[in-house]
């Protein structure tokens, strides 16, 4: 072994000893070159930083580019190159080979050609790397897509999000690796990885960044049960509109409200996932009967398995398991108690979102938004249904303190829901007055 590979695993060793990585990128190959060249010079990989390798090596110089930093010892140079320490690089690929130094060597060197080494360089770490500039006004990955992904499949999730968040299309032969890796990018990329890009899509792109999730095929394998959305249909039209679909709209039409409220947006797409679980055929309709509370059951489980925090998942559970409250026409009693709910302003929004999706009627949501002012008075000024001479007249009592009572009593039962038109309150006052021997 040449005596310059022998001080660059002398120096390995020691970084190795103070509880990091190190190696010779590629120790054959150095060796063959050491042989045919007169520069004693060694590249070394490693995930130190330059000010850790200085307090180990005093005399060692900082570098720019992939190149980090130099070290000369007596005729030997000695390079180093930062390590690739992604978690969701490929294996076969993540352990540096080739360096620009030894390509030039290789280039200069007869006896045997370039392609006898791995053509993968250690580079630094870039949001874009691996990307072509943005400003060509589409989202391509550089050079042979499917070889660029296996460097860094993470960046099959960064693909989806630039598309998402500045509104550009997937250049074709990205779009197919895409699809091809679906399966790797679930293999080496940890949802950890996933969520933080994730979260970085902006609330009014997330309906387009979780379509493409879902045409890339990478939702089957993260979220299976949000993917099977797309085989629930809630209609047997010939035009019927799958779960999912309405699913994807609502998403795009609640920032509309309500912009940049990421969890808001985000409890749209888990708001109908109950339907997978409650889908029953009833003669010629198809139910979801109580979709939302089963679906605030199984969002809990999805978030945990995303990595969602705790109080993330109690409010995105919180706002599946209400968000069928307002699409009721609601009474008095009916719309105190949802206005008690808390986040109720996301709850009408989602409501909102739903019909604007549907293309469908708003009488029950005007009704329910002429309501909220109401629940805003009290209780004690509403006007019942019946004045205090109808009163009188019905129960055939005289002017006197009987006739408060049914007053109020009347209006705490059209409150609560129980007496709604003014034949009810009249059979209301004839039971209070039999009941009480007025």
């Amino acid at each position: 072994m040449p005596q310059p590979i022998r001080d660059a695993a002398s120096l390995c060793k020691t970084i190795m000893r103070n509880g990091y990585d190190a190696y010779v990128i590629g120790a054959a190959l150095h060796e063959r070159l050491l042989a045919h060249s007169k520069d004693a010079t060694v590249d070394i990989c490693t995930d130190l930083d330059i000010d850790g390798l200085r307090g180990l090596f005093p005399e060692i110089k900082a570098a720019d580019g992939p190149m980090f930093a130099t070290l000369t010892q007596g005729e030997s140079i000695f390079h180093f190159y930062a390590a690739d320490v992604l978690d969701a690089s490929h294996p076969e690929v993540c352990v540096a080979q080739l360096t620009p130094r030894m390509i030039l060597a290789l280039q200069e060197c007869e006896e045997f050609p370039l392609s006898v080494a791995c053509p993968y360089i250690p580079q630094p770490r870039d949001t874009y790397d691996g990307f072509e500039p943005l400003d060509r006004g589409v989202v391509q990955l550089k050079g042979i897509p499917d070889e660029t992904l296996k460097h860094d499949y993470s960046r099959a999730i960064r693909a989806l999000r630039f598309a998402a968040n500045y509104h550009l299309p997937i250049e074709d032969n990205t779009w197919m690796a895409l699809v091809r890796a679906s399966r790797r990018v679930l293999d080496y990329v940890s949802v950890t990885d996933i969520m933080d890009e994730w979260r970085k899509v902006e609330a009014e792109n997330m309906w387009r960044f979780v379509q493409l999730l879902f045409d890339t095929m990478i939702l089957h394998g993260l979220v299976p049960e949000l993917a099977a959305l797309s085989r629930i249909f809630e209609t047997n039209d010939e035009d019927r509109t799958s779960v999912w679909q309405h699913t994807v709209a609502v998403m795009r039409h609640y920032p509309e409200e309500l912009p940049y409220d990421w969890y808001g947006t985000l409890a749209c797409l888990f708001h109908d996932c109950g339907k997978l679980y409650t889908g029953e055929r009833v003669g010629e309709r198809i139910t979801f009967y109580q979709h939302h509370r089963v679906g605030a059951k199984v969002a809990r489980k999805i978030l945990k398995r995303l990595r969602f925090n705790t109080d993330e998942v109690d409010l995105i559970c919180h706002l599946v398991r209400h968000h069928m409250h307002f699409h009721f026409m609601l009474t008095d009693k009916g719309i105190r108690r949802f206005k008690a709910l808390d986040e109720y302003p996301r709850l009408i929004e989602i409501a909102r979102a739903n019909i604007k999706a549907r293309d469908g009627a708003y009488t029950e949501f005007n009704h329910n938004m002429k309501m909220l002012d109401r629940a805003d008075i009290r209780e004690e000024l509403l006007e019942p249904l019946l004045n205090g001479k109808q009163i009188m007249d019905i129960a055939g009592i005289k002017p006197g303190p009987a006739v408060g009572l049914i007053r109020d009593s009347l209006l705490q039962a059209q409150i609560s829901g129980d007496v709604t038109t003014v034949d009810e309150a009249v059979q209301f006052v004839l039971r209070y007055k039999e009941h009480n021997r007025l």
